[in-house]
């Protein structure tokens, strides 16, 4: 990379998401803005899971775009999913159990969204997709893991570096996009368009 610190244009992160700031932390990046996107994210009609992590990281950067022109923004977005069927974030401990028990012992997918717009105006996005496969869960294993309150605000009501990471049997793909957000991509993405780190 050519461009220095000093120089380049800020990088804006259109997420509430503490992990996603970590996550860019831990490979050297550090946004100079965090703006979280008010944006509806309720799945569309028929909407894919895929369809429905590419559209909403699209939509975070793009509801910034206006405001922070000449910015680096980017938008990204998680979404646990059962075939088809979309596990958002559990609202209580009876849905996070209910959750819990759709997984049990059975192959989910996690897919991400990344969206990037240049200070040029340009959008480019990116997908993830990582294959996640639970242990079988005892009523034990779901009781002891609804004793704390991990599964609030985490898609799926899960979070794999946290105590749900001892029902994960196998993982194939990105770890790092079941964390938030898929660091190989986002750094590629970041780098191939002009932002130095």
């Amino acid at each position: 990379m050519t461009a220095s610190k000093e120089n380049k244009a800020p990088l804006i992160l259109a997420s509430a998401s503490p992990r996603r700031r970590e996550l860019l932390a831990q490979i050297g990046i550090t946004p100079d803005q965090i703006i979280p996107a008010d944006i509806d994210e309720t799945p569309l009609p028929q909407e894919h899971p895929r369809q429905l992590a590419e559209r909403l990281a699209r939509e975070k950067a793009d509801h910034l775009k206006e405001q922070h022109s000449k910015c680096f923004i980017l938008g990204s977005d998680t979404v646990v999913a059962l075939g088809t069927r979309i596990l958002g974030k559990a609202a209580t401990q009876s849905e996070t159990a209910k959750f819990l028990n759709q997984l049990s012992g059975r192959r989910h997918r996690v897919y991400s969204g990344i969206c990037l717009i240049t200070p040029d105006g340009k959008m480019i996005s990116r997908f993830v997709s990582t294959t996640v496969t639970f242990k079988r869960l005892s009523t034990d294993d779901i009781a002891g893991y609804l004793a704390h309150d991990e599964w609030q605000g985490k898609a799926g009501a899960y979070a794999i570096q946290g105590r749900a990471g001892r029902f994960i049997k196998s993982l194939n793909g990105s770890y790092s996009n079941v964390v938030g957000l898929p660091l190989f991509e986002t750094a590629n993405l970041l780098q191939g368009n002009g932002y130095a780190f």
